[in-house]
């Protein structure tokens, strides 16, 4: 089983922050920050880490919003999704598996536009930001 941790950031122009990951195809689509968890750290811990680790952002956790699992390449998948709040750093590549393409604050109103990397991921996305917005 692969465990990991996503991040759900929003900001003050109810954008929320996305990453353009290359997938094993080598196609291009948009996800929130997201990654495997190590043996030793906490999901909240993972989640963190991934978010520096691919767009430069220091973040804290507010919530655990969901937890979510599935099958993706024959690999049973259980990943947390975080509300995250955005407290420092800045918009930089330092990702180390160099699968990052891009980092970008999307406009909410423009997620049904997306490719998404994860389709299941379009569905969390939408009802947890329309339970924030209210």
């Amino acid at each position: 089983m692969w465990e990991g941790a996503a991040a759900i950031c929003l900001n003050e122009q109810e954008e929320v922050l996305m990453v353009l990951q290359e997938d094993d195809h080598g196609y291009k689509r948009w996800s929130v920050p997201s990654g495997g968890k190590e043996t030793t750290e906490t999901y909240e811990a993972c989640c963190i880490r991934e978010v520096a680790e691919e767009t430069g952002y220091q973040v804290r956790v507010e919530a655990e919003v969901r937890q979510h699992e599935t099958v993706m390449y024959g690999t049973d998948v259980h990943i947390r999704y975080y509300h995250v709040e955005l407290i420092g750093g800045e918009k930089s590549f330092q990702d180390p598996d160099d699968e990052i393409h891009d980092i970008r604050w999307h406009p909410v109103s423009e997620l049904a536009r997306l490719d998404f990397q994860f389709e299941d991921e379009r569905e969390i996305l939408n009802l947890h930001i329309h339970s924030v917005l209210r």
